[in-house]
């Protein structure tokens, strides 16, 4: 399953700088972006230039990330670069629009849907993706954000080299708009939420929430510092779209509650469906 979805995210990695990014000139940043700005001053395959681009950071990859990542890297490098120049090259696929940003837009979106695939598979499309891999292991922030850091000094150059800022500025918003989605492939939309309440009538609330939303709760030892009292506190995972059923219902009990809610990314359990 995880070599299916390597190749479907690399074939949408594919696409996206076949279909939008390379036509229109726009540099998302890494490696590929590299390979991109040698192509446009001296018309070298993009795909090719990125793979022997990619060979040093490839080594790395493996020393440091471990062999098998090294080996589903290689399979992604290679399927994405070269269908890149299959496309480009051999098809001469069309872009579905002369309009610039939508390009940048939609080919952003597109390759960080890609690269989202590829990374939940445990490899990379190479490039400053493997240097995002990387770093996020020994940092608290995320592969995207240690891409977007990374691809920005790319794109500036880019804008240097070609004199073109125009389009250096859409690059930037292809990478944000990459780095966003591979997040949100990587950790998923927020789908539960996790609500703590503190009251005065917590039997109440916890006899509410299970005769009207069928929710188990749990209730946790809590204490006031500055009241010099035990207060219990009510936990209770609620899905999204029960939000406003349940804030409702503490509201008609307690006006007064302190309540605390928070986005839960998984929950493993009764009532709750499992990721992919």
């Amino acid at each position: 399953m995880k070599i299916l979805y390597i190749i479907i995210g690399c074939i949408i990695c594919a696409l996206s700088y076949a279909v939008f990014l390379i036509p229109h000139q726009i540099v998302p940043g890494g490696v590929t972006g590299i390979a991109m700005l040698l192509h446009f001053l001296y018309h070298t395959p993009v795909g090719l230039a990125a793979i022997i681009l990619n060979i040093p950071l490839f080594i790395i990859a493996i020393r440091i990330l471990g062999v098998s990542y090294g080996i589903k890297s290689v399979i992604a490098i290679f399927i994405t670069n070269l269908l890149i120049d299959f496309l480009v090259y051999t098809i001469k696929i069309p872009t579905p629009t002369n309009n610039t940003v939508l390009a940048a837009l939609y080919g952003g979106l597109l390759l960080g849907a890609g690269l989202g695939l590829v990374f939940r598979s445990g490899a990379s499309t190479g490039g400053t993706d493997i240097v995002g891999q990387i770093l996020t292991r020994f940092t608290n922030l995320s592969v995207g954000m240690w891409i977007m850091i990374v691809d920005f000094v790319v794109i500036t150059l880019a804008g240097v080299t070609t004199g073109s800022f125009e389009l250096a500025l859409l690059g930037y918003l292809a990478l944000f708009l990459s780095s966003k989605v591979i997040d949100l492939v990587l950790e998923g939309m927020d789908y539960a939420r996790a609500a703590f309440i503190i009251s005065t009538k917590q039997d109440k609330i916890i006899n509410r929430i299970y005769d009207k939303m069928r929710r188990g709760v749990t209730v946790l030892d809590g204490y006031s510092p500055y009241t010099k009292e035990k207060r219990p506190v009510i936990m209770c995972v609620i899905t999204k779209k029960e939000t406003h059923i349940f804030k409702s219902l503490i509201k008609d009990i307690d006006d007064n509650a302190f309540v605390i809610l928070t986005d839960v990314f998984e929950v493993l359990g009764q009532g709750f469906r499992r990721r992919i």
